[in-house]
């Protein structure tokens, strides 16, 4: 399973795996609980692959945010997202201390830990971005 195929859809808590094609929309399997579900045309939905986070240069993959989260907790889970904002704000400043406080709020770091124990529990290890331009 590729980061690629991770999908966070808006209204809908947790993640989802892309699973197939529907004449609807797609059909999602959440990593939560395993169930599966048909995730509407007219729903918001993103690849974790394509988000980033706001940082004081350029913009960082949030492939990257989870890699350096694995590494600064040696591949355990991380701060739990119910924290206080203040020691959330002070664990993610840690892992990534360029990043813009003006423009990443509490909830966008509450966010990232979340899906990243998801990631965690479901067994990632690895949170690579597909290869742009891959040969074939």
């Amino acid at each position: 399973m590729e980061l690629k195929e991770i999908l966070a859809i808006s209204g809908q808590p947790g993640l989802y795996k892309y699973v197939a094609q529907s004449t609807r929309g797609v059909i999602v399997e959440s990593l939560l609980d395993g169930r599966r579900m048909n995730a509407s045309a007219q729903s918001r939905v993103s690849a974790l692959s394509e988000i980033s986070m706001f940082t004081e240069g350029d913009d960082i993959p949030l492939a990257d945010v989870f890699t350096r989260i694995y590494e600064h907790t040696g591949g355990k889970e991380a701060i739990s997202p119910k924290e206080t904002p203040e020691k959330l704000k002070a664990a993610f400043a840690e892992v990534l201390p360029e990043y813009d406080r003006e423009r990443v709020h509490v909830s966008d770091i509450k966010k990232c830990f979340s899906w990243y124990n998801t990631l965690v529990q479901a067994g990632f290890t690895e949170f690579k971005l597909p290869a742009e331009g891959a040969e074939e």
